[in-house]
């Protein structure tokens, strides 16, 4: 079991530690922490007090996706460790330009990839950051950092130098090890050969010997790449790896580009241009929504050589660029892509010649940068790396491998291979392909930026909106020839890394004509509502999705939680117990019991300590009233799976504890509190519902992105849908549970149509938004129901909300059906013109086929 597992089942005794929060406030605010950061600090705070489960010397290994943040977490890291009493730090690494650049991210102020913030406060003491040779003279109230290479620490070590790291700073002194792309590391672990590891003098045998020299140092690895597909690696690591977060997972959570191919016919130097193109259409749609932002295009080649000529090429051909050279390119382009820029420039009024113009400027010799020389690397190692900055120039970036590691750029958009060989054998990518892969994943990293409070602005956002303009600036497009065997050999490398380019399917949501044509379609409304900031006066208690949710707790269930974690050994007894009991209760039922177990419990964290409390509870009376209430913890439900029918209060208690830390972690982070208002605003319903393309990624047999007339549909929900007239949409790609309530929508269609004149069934993808009343959370419910009928004056129209939703998630989805039913009574639609139409708004139970059959039967009725 890996390390991090054992961690995962920490959370199940209520030992996993909460993030301190003077971690956070002493990094730079600009770097807001993300959800898998938090986790990957907690994970090693977890680990390193647990005095059972630490093993010391400490080594872990961070193994996280490229883009992900490593640095950030060494920084958070270097200030936990110092609040333990550490005060050396060693940073190493392969690469010497990743050292200039690690450099900048620790100590230079005025970098905008500095990590700390402004100035540091522990304990109500500054804390400064010191650069150091050795640690013969360290500041004992300081952060001192020793910056080197792999093979600098291991000539420092063996071959004793002036002014530098030798033995005798690791013998009196415990450090903190941070080995950057430590795959490098692994060098003899690899092999295998333990003899030469013990008696070799390598870097993986130097690293070793200073690790083991003092019992309380510590050994912090990082990589995005560890090989545990190697019996070895894998034998070495499997109780070292504290954190993993690989590029797959970092790419479905949405926090990388979504990565694309333009496959091309033309020469290279026009497939140059067309990418210098399509980097100035992502400039301007950039500037179109006021997003700051320089689009960068790399330039790879495969020598050297190829690559100062294509430079020098490149500055001359754009010296001398002119509108017929570009207009040439658009006629005989077939990418759609590429005919949707060229639209755009000409919608506009850019003309091929103006266009000529602005390249020239964008793209002219003091916008291109080579960093192929090592000289020249180290040299501009900086200015690679604050590409994103408002006064680096540059656009473009010439290289053959320089940038394989340690490049952290956001805003790299295009990479334009420069050659068309290839170097698989037997269809196995080779070197230079895997390389390129590699690259494509550094290439990936995400440009944050939002549109809209609500947004997340680290990660993709139209996934399921293709259309929208900003798409293109969530795309890496890598430019290459036309050739088929190429591509499969390049999406092998990828899937290989964790980019699977072939898993993904773009479906249409596609309007009929005949809904198009309708004048409700035309003149009618679809009313939703705003999110409102709520004055904290107001605010009686938890939001909704905190105080309705009911938390599941895992104690003392089996062997492998309860022999690692509670007893700290390894080895001991089997377990004969295999029944569980699941017991259903709440907080205010464990007061009730003993008032005492949630009380010790909350004095858990600081954050329910009554003073706290009432800053963000304003009209709270009482910690008493804070267990007791429905409004705050009252209703807050716990179902503990242990194996005893009753549960003790030892097991009550740190089931009381689990919860409470993802209770006290929503509070901590209120900054401002919602609501949504009950006056429904009105837009025409052709300006919210359009055609619109999805991405869905895996796309299951008869589930989420499937036809809903596809063979794998089972036959009672399989449907036509391009020939019932009362779904407005082509098709439907919905998930199981939507499927199923298409078809048991159409058993009442005919009822229905006797009644109202109009029935219309819209799939809402991402289309429309409302706020929950309670606690403004934003809610974008499946279906919209629209029936019609006239009146003398004008015509009534009904517009229901309706969400179908999996059994999984009907608990603790419940304040959307909450909202839901408080809809009818509560939302007010509001006309901009008054008219003689009566406009009603209504939501329905959830339509779920084993727990709310009944209630949805019910609410259709209603409808008759």
């Amino acid at each position: 079991m890996y390390l991090y597992e054992q961690i995962e089942q920490a959370k199940n005794f209520g030992a996993y530690k909460e993030l301190p929060k003077y971690i956070p406030d002493n990094l730079n605010p600009s770097f807001e922490l993300r959800p898998y950061q938090k986790d990957a600090f907690c994970n090693f705070i977890t680990y390193f007090e647990n005095e059972a489960l630490c093993r010391k010397p400490t080594q872990t290994l961070f193994h996280m996706a490229t883009g992900s943040g490593k640095t950030l977490i060494m920084a958070g890291l270097m200030l936990y460790l110092f609040k333990q009493g550490y005060r050396n730090f060693l940073f190493f690494v392969n690469l010497s330009n990743i050292v200039q650049k690690t450099k900048e991210n620790f100590l230079n102020r005025t970098s905008s990839k500095y990590l700390f913030a402004d100035e540091i406060n522990i304990d109500g003491e500054k804390v400064k950051i010191r650069e150091v040779n050795n640690f013969q003279a360290s500041d004992p109230n300081a952060i001192n950092i020793c910056f080197t290479t792999i093979q600098g620490l291991h000539s420092d070590i063996w071959f004793v130098k002036e002014n530098s790291v030798s033995i005798d700073d690791f013998r009196d002194n415990k450090i903190v090890l941070i080995s950057d792309e430590a795959h490098h590391l692994n060098v003899d672990t690899r092999r295998g050969n333990k003899e030469e590891i013990e008696n070799y003098r390598s870097w993986e045998s130097t690293v070793k010997s200073i690790f083991e020299m003092n019992n309380q140092n510590v050994l912090l690895e990082f990589t995005a790449t560890c090989d545990l597909a190697n019996e070895n690696i894998k034998r070495e690591y499997e109780n070292k790896i504290i954190f993993d977060y690989p590029l797959k997972k970092f790419r479905d959570d949405g926090y990388s580009k979504e990565i694309r191919t333009m496959r091309s016919d033309i020469s290279i130097m026009e497939r140059a241009l067309q990418a210098i193109v399509l980097s100035q259409y992502r400039l301007k749609i950039f500037e179109d929504f006021r997003i700051r932002c320089k689009p960068v295009v790399l330039f790879k080649a495969k020598t050297i050589a190829e690559s100062k000529a294509f430079m020098k090429e490149f500055i001359d051909t754009i010296k001398n660029l002119n509108g017929s050279v570009l207009e040439r390119l658009a006629d005989i382009t077939e990418i759609d892509t590429m005919k949707k820029v060229y639209s755009y420039f000409e919608k506009n009024g850019i003309t091929f010649e103006q266009l000529a113009q602005e390249l020239k400027e964008a793209f002219g010799e003091d916008k291109c940068l080579s960093v192929n020389e090592d000289a020249e690397a180290e040299k501009n190692q900086i200015i690679v790396n604050s590409l994103e900055d408002a006064n680096n120039p540059y656009r473009a970036i010439f290289e053959v491998r320089k940038l394989d590691e340690g490049w952290d750029v956001l805003n790299l958009f295009d990479i334009v291979r420069l050659y068309e060989t290839r170097d698989a054998k037997n269809g196995i990518p080779g070197k230079t392909t895997i390389a390129e892969a590699q690259l494509i994943g550094r290439g990936a990293r995400y440009y944050p930026f939002k549109l809209e409070e609500w947004q997340n602005k680290y990660q993709r956002k139209f996934d399921k909106d293709l259309d929208h303009p900003l798409r293109i600036c969530e795309e890496l497009y890598y430019h290459c020839q036309n050739e088929s065997r190429y591509i499969a050999e390049l999406y092998r490398a990828l899937k290989e890394i964790g980019i699977d380019m072939e898993n993904t399917v773009t479906r249409t949501y596609k309007l009929k004509d005949e809904f198009k044509a309708d004048p409700l379609y035309q003149q009618g409304y679809v009313f939703y509502n705003e999110r409102l900031i709520k004055s904290r006066s107001e605010v009686t208690g938890l939001s909704p999705t905190i105080r309705n949710h009911t938390y599941d707790v895992t104690i003392a269930t089996g062997r492998a939680a309860e022999d690692t974690l509670m007893l700290g050994e390894e080895g001991t007894k089997e377990s004969s117990v295999t029944t569980t009991y699941t017991k259903h209760t709440s907080f205010a039922e464990i007061a009730r019991i003993n008032y005492s177990i949630v009380h010790r419990a909350l004095r858990k964290y600081d954050v329910f300590k009554f003073n706290r409390l009432k800053s963000y509870f304003p009209q709270l009376k009482s910690i008493n009233q804070f267990i007791f209430d429905d409004k705050y913890l009252g209703n807050v439900k716990i179902d503990i799976t242990s194996r005893y029918e009753d549960p003790s209060p030892a097991i009550l208690y740190v089931a009381c504890v689990n919860v409470l830390k993802k209770i006290a972690t929503s509070i901590s982070n209120i900054e401002e509190t919602y609501e949504g208002s009950k006056t429904f605003m009105a837009k025409y319903i052709r300006e919210v519902f359009k055609d619109k393309r999805v991405n869905y990624t895996n796309p299951t047999d008869g589930g989420l992105g499937v036809s809903q007339n596809d063979n794998t549909v089972p036959m009672a929900w399989k449907l036509d849908l391009s020939k019932e007239d009362w779904f407005v949409f082509e098709d439907n790609y919905g998930t199981s549970e939507e499927k199923a309530f298409i078809a048991y929508f159409k058993q009442y269609v005919d009822k229905l149509k006797a009644k109202y004149d109009k029935v219309y069934l819209i799939r809402n993808e991402r289309q429309l938004a409302i706020y929950s009343f309670d606690g403004g959370e934003r809610f974008e419910p499946d279906y919209l129901l629209f029936l019609h009928s006239p009146k003398v004056n004008g015509y009534e129209q009904l517009q229901i909300f309706i969400e179908p939703k999996g059994t999984h998630l009907v608990k603790n989805d419940s304040w959307k059906e909450d909202f839901l039913l408080q809809l009818e009574s509560n939302a007010i639609p509001i006309v901009k013109f008054a008219d003689d139409n009566n406009y009603r708004i209504w939501g329905f139970h959830f339509f779920n086929r084993d727990l709310r059959r009944k209630e949805f039967d019910e609410d259709m009725n209603r409808l008759l």
